[in-house]
């Protein structure tokens, strides 16, 4: 099979080789998947690049990406073989293991292919494993919210458009904060504060009549700490995915215990057990009725992977990167 695999740490276009693979086997409990599509996603070019402290290689060589979808075309001893042939997306395909999607078929565990609704497409499916699920997550991971008051920073992102979506599917308001109007147009959502022109904490609390909102979705934790705890209610949640701006933020412990706050920090790749199928259920019933859309960039084909690394490192793009296999 063709695929795209590295060696060693570095830049996209000096590690990143395009060539013939063996193909893989489906051992017990696993499936064989023929792929249509691979997801690139941030963590797939840090990891890469050698971006993490103390990086060493896990293994001599890395095919990367664990976000994909496509067709199932074998299953190992212990898989129902009805399964052959059903459209799949597919999670965690790359984490800590040495084969991700960015190849034309992938062997991993039958539970991490999860039936991709009639309807929907390939390259949509490639977007579900870490930027949905991470949505679905940071949303829904501690309870209902229907009824509250939700804040999405970064809701023209790939994870924050889809948590605005959802939010609002589950019967919550939203509010979200971007950097531009035509982010706020691309968030999906209804109300939007520009972080750059205003003050985002005085125009959320504008718009919820000074009562300030239940749960905040935050893609930068440490740069909006302040912020968050200004605008969160008492008893509310922040749920935290990721902290660039300051991967060490100081807490500001008092200030959150006595607004009886609750900090989840997630992580998708750790989303495991009836958690995660409660996600996937929630995901596909979404998927099924139609409320959801999806931002697709099209990478090219796998030849074209380095430049895809490229375009997700620039950070200019509003959507998944997405290689068509």
């Amino acid at each position: 099979m063709k695929a795209v695999w590295y060696e060693r740490f570095g830049p996209a276009g000096e590690v990143l080789q395009f060539g013939e693979m063996q193909d893989p086997v489906a051992g017990p409990g696993e499936v064989v998947v023929r792929l249509h599509a691979s997801g690139v996603n941030p963590s797939d070019v840090k990891l890469r690049a050698g971006a993490r402290a103390g990086a060493v290689m896990a293994y001599p060589r890395i095919v990367p990406h664990s976000d994909g979808a496509g067709v199932i075309e074998a299953v190992g001893e212990g898989v129902d073989r009805a399964r052959i042939g059903e459209r799949v997306w597919i999670w965690n395909a790359g984490w800590q293991r040495a084969m991700g999607t960015a190849a034309e078929r992938v062997a991993l565990p039958a539970e991490q292919a999860v039936r991709l609704p009639d309807g929907v497409g390939f390259a949509e499916g490639a977007c579900f494993g870490i930027p949905a699920m991470t949505a679905w997550y940071a949303v829904m991971g501690d309870g209902p919210v229907a009824g509250q008051t939700l804040m999405v920073t970064g809701g023209a992102g790939t994870v924050g458009r889809y948590a605005v979506q959802m939010a609002r599917a589950a019967g919550a308001r939203v509010i979200t904060t971007v950097s531009s109007a035509a982010k706020g147009a691309h968030s999906t959502a209804e109300d939007w504060v520009n972080y750059r022109d205003t003050d985002v904490a005085g125009a959320v609390m504008d718009l919820t009549g000074g009562a300030g909102v239940d749960r905040i979705i935050d893609v930068d934790f440490g740069a909006n700490q302040a912020t968050d705890l200004a605008l969160v209610k008492p008893g509310g949640v922040i749920a935290a995915y990721a902290s660039a701006a300051e991967m060490v933020p100081r807490l500001e412990f008092y200030p959150f215990m006595f607004k009886n706050v609750r900090l989840h920090m997630l992580i998708v790749y750790q989303l495991a057990g009836e958690k995660r199928r409660a996600g996937e259920r929630q995901l596909t019933a979404w998927l099924e009725a139609g409320v959801l859309s999806h931002a697709v960039v099209p990478g090219g084909g796998l030849s074209d992977c380095a430049a895809a690394h490229d375009m997700v490192a620039a950070g200019q793009k509003l959507g998944t990167v997405v290689l068509d296999i």
